[in-house]
């Protein structure tokens, strides 16, 4: 599908890319196949697909799965899409947004390897990207398109400008490949930014137990809430700050071996996590 099948197809509906979603779909069915292969998909997998868009990597993914559900929030693109029938029998396209529906509904009862694939909407991936971590022990992997900066925090080591709580949450219950990089003119309209596709595998064995994930989060994202600040005084600062005295924080610090003065940014995600069941 070029740039010019796209526009006479949203032509054809009255359709516009529209900027408030983040449409920038994928054209290129060539790197669609390559994402499918990186994704790890096989018969007989499900596959739960977020931001249909115009099914190019809808229809990769329905040539290798034995089942996909697709996800479009966009309610003129689904009438389009059914209008040409434009996707292949094994796929259910549902009409919904993927920051409220139940994904872990989609996933279903867990028969077999269930993955999820998706070209996200760069303004929501956060979010999303979190909605998946709560459904980790459902899932297979997870592999999503990301706008590269936010691959970059993903992936960011201690030390380093991008290194923050989203990096700490994934490093104690997941491991990346980071797959591959696209260029803006993979996709249309054409985005201003790169683009990376990287594949998401929850680890065996996490670092931290999933009964105790939210508190430790809680810590995490308090102990990131002032970047400039130490540790003591970012998480004074937040709700630890009424629950825990400047001694507290400080003998728990102690007790981590961590300096009084260090900043949230230099330390190891065990290190945090070990702080937050100091806290607990």
């Amino acid at each position: 599908m070029s740039a010019a099948d796209v526009k006479a197809f949203l032509a054809r509906h009255g359709l516009l890319a529209r900027r408030d979603l983040g449409q920038n779909f994928l054209v290129d069915e060539s790197i669609a196949a390559r994402l499918v292969d990186l994704s790890g998909v096989e018969p007989g997998d499900r596959v739960i697909e977020i931001g249909t868009g115009l099914g190019v990597l809808t229809r990769a993914l329905a040539k290798r799965a034995q089942h996909v559900v697709t996800i479009e929030i966009d309610a003129g693109i689904v009438r389009a899409l059914r209008a040409d029938d434009a996707l292949p029998n094994n796929v259910e396209l549902v009409h919904a947004d993927a920051l409220e529906i139940d994904l872990a509904g989609c996933v279903g009862a867990r028969v077999g390897t269930v993955r999820l694939v998706a070209n996200l909407p760069y303004h929501v991936s956060a979010p999303l990207l979190r909605r998946c971590l709560d459904l980790r022990n459902q899932l297979t992997d997870w592999s999503v398109m990301l706008q590269s900066e936010v691959a970059a925090r993903l992936l960011a080591q201690p030390g380093s400008r991008d290194y923050g709580s989203f990096s700490v949450l994934h490093g104690l219950t997941v491991a990346f490949s980071k797959a591959m990089k696209l260029s803006p003119n993979c996709f249309f309209p054409v985005p201003k930014v790169d683009s990376t596709f990287v594949r998401i595998t929850p680890l065996d064995t996490p670092a931290v137990d999933e009964r105790e994930f939210q508190q430790v989060e809680q810590v995490v994202r308090a102990a990131f809430a002032k970047r400039r600040k130490t540790l003591v005084n970012s998480l004074r600062s937040g709700t630890f700050g009424t629950q825990h005295s400047v001694d507290e924080l400080r003998a728990a610090l102690s007790r981590c071996a961590i300096e009084p003065r260090a900043r949230a940014e230099s330390l190891e995600p065990e290190q945090l996590l070990a702080l937050a069941r100091e806290l607990r």
